[in-house]
């Protein structure tokens, strides 16, 4: 869209509200103010720009700290008065040094987050990373441990012993995690054919 489509009279200042949401985990990281050349800047960019109300300048996040957001997509509300953007953040977002402004547990959605480190592994391929053995062993390696964190998941289950459960588990989900990226796939993906069967 244009910035000419959105409806930024009803803001004195004439700027739009962006909320900046993490791609990975979908949390809610941030609240900015964009203008014109801020939006379209951003457009061209790739990284998320807005424009500072203190000091009354473009500012791209991330700019000094390094700390920059990467624009995957914008939306813009029912009224048009407002952005959702998704991005994928390059560090804290807050400049406490806080994953987001909003103070919420670093857990939340950490499910999420874990499969963009999965993907930027294998996008990487970093030296002495366990993720990077995996990718380097192909599917049928990383197929067959997701198999056998399913076994211990399962003994542990029918143990009783809900500590061992747990570990077990996280072990099978990140397995799984490593497997859905080989495969091309993400966990919006299984969201997308859950919801499909939802009825």
């Amino acid at each position: 869209m244009d910035f000419s489509e959105f409806d930024v009279a009803k803001n004195a200042d004439g700027l739009l509200p962006a909320i900046v949401q993490d791609e990975g985990t979908l949390q809610v990281l941030m609240l900015g103010y964009m203008n014109r050349e801020a939006y379209e800047r951003t457009v061209q960019t790739g990284r998320v720009t807005f424009w500072s109300r203190s000091r009354g300048t473009l500012w791209t996040k991330g700019e000094t700290s390094g700390n920059y957001l990467e624009l995957v997509s914008m939306r813009v509300d029912c009224d048009a008065d407002t952005l959702l953007v998704r991005a994928i953040p390059h560090g804290p977002t807050c400049h406490t040094g806080a994953r987001t402004c909003f103070g919420t547990p670093e857990t939340e959605g950490f499910v999420r987050y874990l499969s963009g480190v999965v993907a930027r592994r294998h996008a990487g391929m970093p030296e002495g990373s366990y993720t990077t053995k995996l990718f380097t062993r192909g599917v049928d390696k990383i197929a067959q441990k997701v198999g056998e964190e399913a076994v211990e998941t399962v003994i542990e289950a029918i143990a009783g012993r809900r500590e061992g459960f747990l570990y077990e588990a996280s072990d099978l989900v990140y397995h799984l995690l490593v497997l859905l990226e080989q495969m091309g796939c993400s966990p919006a993906d299984i969201e997308r054919e859950l919801a499909k069967r939802h009825k």
